[in-house]
């Protein structure tokens, strides 16, 4: 069963029968009607599993937070802030602008990672000297107990650092929230494994200094070496797509030499002109790439190689999903089938500032074997300079680059990315131009059907895009709804069938993929192989270009497991032993990300959170009265679960969120307060 079949039934019973029925001559009050429809969009569940009253296992509802008792309400994303000039402040919509944060751990509560490695800090002697603490003692008797250890503590985390597990050292030492299996409890220094050829295990002071070190398994303290955590036990070793030290200065001092220039730097009669025509005929003159010109311009400085382009078709792809689509995430997606995944929306100008936390969205893990990266852009110049070091930097692994043409924050797009790039044609041809002159991999174009639901524009969009003839396309990927929907209503797949059709038989085809409320496997037949055709033409003489391709988006965030169910054609009644067992390897993955510090342990339980405030909208197979669920369809108050536990993940109260947190990372602490980032109807604040 789709949701197209379902939505004009639930409109019509909730608007029209059932208004006369109760009473003919009289109609029914907004409230009334708001119920209803409430109703008609309500999860159909067994009525064993509906209570009277809130199960007793879960935590009562609480009052919202007021913003003055945030202990640090400075939102420091520049998502979020931006440069706001304007005179009248304006709301952004889409996001929890004011959510609580976590307060900033000092330098002085953070040891100096030279004397953690136990060698002398360059910069003690220094003029501005050293911020961090250098002693180990100190920091050892105000150390708190690790996240494993003490009332509430996770014990499953028990010796399982998982730098000390898996390189056998862990660059954060002392700090380490899982320290007590490498840290001398007695000196606060940090200690290193290595296995020598023979398989005999030593462990040691990280230090180049001989001194005595007893080997495990011999009763002579021979002198010998000291271990040292030599590159392949670095933090994130293993790591794709790392930003160059060198790079990132240079773009922090505006000094990376980049063969594009700005769009305010094209002016024909300005002085980059000038300059060019005083340089002596002997030497040949720089090579320019200009982007959304007219006119035929020089070869590229970097010579075009032969793009391997991505075959989508029978595959499933993991739509880029801010915040919540971190890397740690995408491993869980992987696990459970996930053909392709792409990297979070980044945006261009804190890329080309050298922002680390932008960076950090296009890394990628090893198990990612197909990845892409998303780009958010306003002008072509931006687009060109971000291709032009993805190309330049050793160090990037991508197989496709995404153009976000749907993303709908105001703060987006009022820079002219996202979705309002949709309707800047010389903007978005000169961005292809640009990126694909430098790029050696494909782009795919993510687009929504237009800017408001009553003008769809995606259907005239992508027969244009076609007929400027840019090698490099990779595919078309729609979303269902326009700009303004953003994720109300349903997806409208009539309307994607129409755009796959939109393309002129004469010219070369690109591939088309749908994106929308797919939440099951029967979602995915109905919605996309349906309308899949084999290449068949329309009456028009127009081929169907859409791919057998389930893009997932808010079903894998509700739903991890969706990927097995499309492959293996079933609905699978996951159990909560189960779920828990995949938010414990979220949590070693977090760990391992963002590190295991206090820091990376605040990390990891914000973005753990905002995942379970989608989780939490899952309602168990065993539990529904209809199957599958729909995307739209919200679970009814005081439901309970077969146990507990899966209550407890069923929750709408963010404090009940923060309780399996704490199952899975220990206490939080003081003061903590969670909100998630994404605004939903069906949650509680706490």
């Amino acid at each position: 069963m789709s949701g197209d079949d379902t939505q004009p039934a639930a409109i019509a019973t909730a608007s029209g029968n059932d208004k006369g029925a109760d009473n003919p001559s009289k109609e029914k009050t907004p409230s009334q009607q708001r119920t209803d429809i409430n109703a008609a969009y309500a999860v159909k569940v067994k009525s064993e599993y509906v209570l009277s009253e809130r199960p007793s296992c879960l935590a009562p509802p609480a009052e919202p937070p007021k913003a003055a008792e945030w202990s640090n309400n400075n939102n420091n994303d520049d998502r979020n802030n931006g440069n706001n000039n304007n005179k009248r402040s304006k709301k952004n919509r889409g996001q929890n602008k004011k959510r609580p944060r976590d307060s900033k751990i000092s330098f002085g509560d953070k040891a100096c990672l030279a004397i953690v490695r136990g060698e002398p800090c360059p910069f003690l002697n220094s003029d501005k000297g050293c911020r961090y603490n250098h002693d180990l003692k100190e920091m050892l008797a105000n150390r708190p107990v690790d996240i494993s250890e003490g009332e509430g503590g996770a014990e499953w985390l028990k010796d399982q650092c998982p730098f000390w597990k898996m390189k056998g050292y862990c660059d954060f030492g002392i700090m380490c929230r899982l320290g007590s299996s490498h840290v001398n409890m007695s000196t606060g220094q940090n200690l290193c494994r290595t296995i020598d050829e023979s398989g005999k295990e030593t462990v040691g002071l990280p230090s180049t200094a001989k001194e005595e070190v007893v080997a495990e398994g011999t009763d002579d303290a021979a002198p010998v070496k000291k271990p040292e955590p030599i590159s392949v036990l670095g933090h994130q070793s293993k790591i794709k797509n790392v930003l160059s030290k060198d790079t990132q200065i240079k773009l922090r001092k505006n000094k990376y030499p980049f063969e594009c220039k700005r769009h305010f730097e094209m002016n024909k009669g300005g002085k980059d002109s000038k300059e060019q025509k005083q340089q002596p005929s002997d030497k040949p003159s720089p090579t320019v790439i200009e982007v959304g010109a007219t006119t035929t311009t020089n070869e590229p400085a970097l010579l075009a190689k032969e793009r391997k382009l991505i075959d989508f078709r029978n595959k499933v792809y993991i739509a880029p999903l801010t915040t919540v689509g971190n890397l740690p995430f995408r491993r869980i997606m992987k696990h459970y089938g996930a053909d392709i995944t792409c990297g979070e929306m980044a945006l261009s100008d804190q890329l080309l500032a050298g922002k680390p936390s932008e960076w950090a969205l296009l890394k990628r893990h090893p198990c990612e074997d197909v990845f892409g990266v998303q780009i958010a852009a306003g002008h072509a110049d931006q687009y060109t300079r971000v291709a032009e070091l993805l190309t330049n930097e050793e160090s990037m692994e991508i197989d496709f680059v995404d153009l976000n043409l749907g993303c709908p924050i105001d703060l987006v797009c009022e820079k002219g990315a996202g979705a309002s790039l949709m309707m800047r044609d010389r903007k978005l041809r000169g961005s292809l131009e640009g990126m694909l002159k430098v790029l050696d991999c494909p782009v795919t174009i993510k687009m929504r059907t237009g800017w408001n639901e009553k003008e769809p524009i995606a259907h005239q969009l992508v027969p244009k895009i076609q007929s400027w003839g840019i090698d490099g396309i990779g595919a078309f990927m729609i979303h269902g709804r326009s700009r303004l929907q953003r994720y109300s209503r349903l997806a409208n797949w009539d309307y994607v069938t129409k755009v796959a059709s939109s393309q002129s038989p004469d010219l070369q085809q690109i591939p088309l993929i749908g994106n929308g409320d797919i939440f099951s496997y029967t979602d995915y037949e109905e919605h996309v192989l349906k309308h899949v055709d084999d290449g068949e033409e329309d009456g028009g003489g127009n081929k169907n270009n859409l791919l057998p391709t389930a893009m997932l988006g808010r079903g894998a965030l509700i739903k991890p497991w969706l990927p097995t169910e499309i492959k293996e054609r079933r609905h699978w009644d996951i159990s909560a032993s189960e779920r828990l067992d995949m938010l414990k390897d979220f949590v070693k993955f977090g760990l391992e990300h963002w590190g295991s510090d206090q820091q990376g342990v605040n990390h990891t339980r914000r973005f753990l959170l905002e995942w379970v405030s989608f989780l939490h909208r899952y309602v168990p197979v065993g539990l529904l009265e209809v199957i599958p669920q729909q995307m739209n369809h919200r679970p009814p108050n005081n439901m309970c679960g077969r146990s507990d536990l899966e209550t407890m993940m069923m929750s709408k109260n963010c404090a009940d969120w923060i309780k399996i947190s704490e199952m899975l990372l220990g206490p939080t602490p003081e003061g903590f307060l969670f909100e998630p980032k994404h605004k939903a109807n069906s949650y509680q604040k706490s």
